[in-house]
C-alpha cells in the first residue's frame, strides 16, 4: 500500500542534527569525493552490470521496471511530451519506458538517458538496437537542460548514489514543467520474516557473489551499506515536499526489497 500525503507519517528515521546529506563511499571526504568514487565504482563493473543486477535479483529487476514504466502511462502519451531518465545506467529503465511507449504507439515522446559514468553510457548506446534515445553524460546535481524541459523524470537505483540527496531533488523539480511527475524507485529495508531473510542474502550472500562474477569487490561491499544510509520512506517523502513536490507517495514493490517514490510538480 502506498503512503502518501494524506496518511498519517512517523518520525522522520534519525534527528535533524544527523541528517544525512548524501551518499558516501569509504574514503569520500566530501561530496566532491563522493561523486567521483561513486563513478569509478559504477565505471569498473560496467561490463558485467547487466548480468549481475539480473543474476543478483533473480531477474526481479525487470518486473519493477516495467511496473514503473506503466504507473507512468498517463504521463508518456501526453503529445510531445519529453522524459528523462536519471543516472540511467546501461539504460534498463529507459528501455522499460520505451516499451511502454511503442505498446501506446506513443512515436512523438522523446526519452533522455542521463549518467555520468562514460562506459555506462557505452554500454546503454550499444544495447540501444536503434530505439530513439539520447543517451547524455551528465551530472544529475547540474543537468544541461532547461527549466521546465520535461513532463517525468525518473531515477532507478541511482538516486540513492547522488552526493546530495536535496539536491538531486531540487534539480529534478527544476527541469520539470507543471504538472510534470518524477519517480524514483530504489532499494529499501523489509519488515519481519522476509527482512530478516533478505538482509542475511543482501549483506553477506550478495557482496560475495557480485564481488566473485565482477572481479571488483568495492562497488558490491558499497551496495548494503548505501541502502541502510539511504533515507527511510517517510523522510524521502519529508524531503520531496520541501523541494516542492506535491501528492508524494512511495509504493513498496516485492515486500518491500525496492519502492517507488512518486510526487508531482
Amino acid at each position: 500500500m502506498a503512503q502518501d500525503d494524506k496518511s498519517p507519517l512517523g518520525p522522520s528515521a534519525r534527528p535533524t542534527h544527523q541528517r544525512i546529506v548524501g551518499a558516501a563511499p569509504a574514503g569520500a571526504r566530501d561530496e566532491a569525493s563522493a561523486a567521483e568514487a561513486v563513478r569509478d565504482m559504477f565505471t569498473s563493473i560496467a561490463p558485467r552490470y547487466d548480468l549481475l543486477n539480473h543474476v543478483l535479483s533473480m531477474n526481479i529487476d525487470r518486473v519493477w521496471w516495467n511496473r514503473t514504466a506503466r504507473l507512468f502511462s498517463e504521463v508518456l502519451q501526453r503529445p510531445d511530451a519529453q522524459v528523462l531518465d536519471l543516472c540511467c545506467g546501461t539504460g534498463d529503465m529507459a528501455f522499460a519506458l520505451h516499451r511502454r511507449l511503442t505498446t501506446m504507439n506513443g512515436a512523438a515522446t522523446q526519452i533522455f538517458g542521463v549518467d555520468f559514468s562514460h562506459a555506462m553510457l557505452v554500454r546503454a548506446e550499444q544495447k540501444s538496437a536503434g530505439r530513439n534515445i539520447r543517451w547524455v553524460e551528465a551530472d544529475a546535481l547540474n543537468l544541461p537542460f532547461a527549466e521546465g524541459q520535461f513532463q517525468l523524470v525518473t531515477a532507478a537505483f541511482g538516486f540513492r548514489n547522488l552526493a546530495n540527496y536535496d539536491r538531486g531533488l531540487a534539480e529534478i523539480y527544476r527541469v520539470l514543467a507543471p504538472p510534470g511527475e518524477m519517480g524514483i524507485l530504489d532499494f529499501g529495508e523489509p519488515k519481519g520474516v522476509i527482512g530478516k531473510l533478505y538482509r542475511v542474502y543482501f549483506r553477506r550472500v550478495l557482496p560475495g557473489i557480485g564481488t566473485l562474477i565482477s572481479g571488483v569487490r568495492g562497488p558490491y561491499a558499497y551496495l548494503p551499506a548505501s541502502v541502510l544510509r539511504f533515507p527511510s520512506p517517510e523522510e524521502m517523502l519529508q524531503r520531496m515536499r520541501a523541494a516542492g513536490f506535491r501528492e508524494v507517495t512511495w509504493t513498496p514493490y516485492t515486500f518491500g526489497i525496492a519502492g517507488l517514490y512518486r510526487g508531482k510538480k
